[in-house]
């Protein structure tokens, strides 16, 4: 006697059984009922239940509940889960400027072109974001104290087609004095850009820091001490600083005006010769 499914729903209206695929770190989804879509960015374990956080192509952030069949996966619905206790750690795909990451990358031996960069503080900003850039590239940044002898800091580099130099210089806006020492430097082997920021503190978006936006600070003050004043912060520079590079962990968290000239001088430094 043949034995019969109480099943008497066709094959082709069955639904398919939801794969659960653990949230790796960097794999792209879409949330079902927003259409929000992005890249794992971190799971959570909360009392409401496991969450997880995704990353759009704009830098936005959402948190969403990792509910059943809740996400598409390459078009398919999938539900999430967490990943094992056990997994290895995501290996970086970016760097912290955005270029792929070259894995198990050596760093180059240094060329003889420079990027220079006024100030202490921009030369950090630089390395934190830029470093593995550089460091692939073969390129060494250096700092300088201040732009009033440029030409004569340039002339003593000694460029040539061999050996670009690149210099990055703050307030460098129409009528600036910045403009007008830069404008001194005509060497083909040279290029002078800049921001155009008082202080390169600037140059890392106030969202980032956690502050609503930068404060004007009145002409015959030090630009820095009147912003740590406005804030309410400590008037110790050197901490301050500290603070907001430490709020810095990749290029999303810098003005645009930054990210174009830094892009600029590497290119630059790094081009083949002619």
């Amino acid at each position: 006697m043949r034995s019969y499914s109480p099943d008497f729903t066709p094959p082709w209206k069955k639904s398919k059984p939801v794969p659960e695929v653990p949230a790796d770190h960097d794999m792209v989804v879409e949330e079902v009922s927003t259409g929000f879509c992005g890249a794992v960015i971190r799971t959570e374990k909360t009392a409401e239940g496991p969450t997880v956080t995704l990353e759009d192509r704009f830098g936005k952030h959402r948190v969403f509940p990792m509910v059943p069949a809740g996400f598409l996966h390459e078009g398919e619905p999938v539900t999430l889960v967490r990943p094992s206790a056990g997994a290895a750690a995501p290996r970086p795909t970016r760097t912290a400027s955005g270029s792929v990451a070259v894995a198990r990358a050596r760093a180059r031996v240094a060329r003889a072109g420079r990027i220079y960069v006024e100030g202490r503080h921009d030369a950090e900003l630089v390395e934190r974001v830029w470093g593995d850039d550089l460091r692939v590239e073969g390129v060494v940044v250096e700092y300088l104290e201040g732009i009033d002898d440029l030409p004569s800091v340039v002339a003593g580099f000694g460029p040539g087609p061999d050996a670009r130099l690149g210099v990055l210089v703050d307030h460098l806006v129409p009528g600036s004095k910045e403009s007008r020492i830069a404008a001194q430097v005509t060497d083909a082997n040279v290029l002078v850009v800049g921001h155009p920021y008082i202080d390169v503190w600037e140059a890392v978006k106030p969202s980032s820091v956690g502050i609503p936006a930068w404060p004007s600070v009145p002409r015959g003050q030090d630009w820095k001490t009147g912003v740590c004043r406005a804030l309410g912060w400590p008037e110790n520079t050197g901490a301050a600083w500290q603070h907001i590079l430490g709020r810095v962990r990749s290029y999303k968290d810098l003005q645009p005006e930054l990210l174009g000239r830094v892009e600029e001088l590497i290119d630059f430094v790094t081009a083949p010769e002619d």
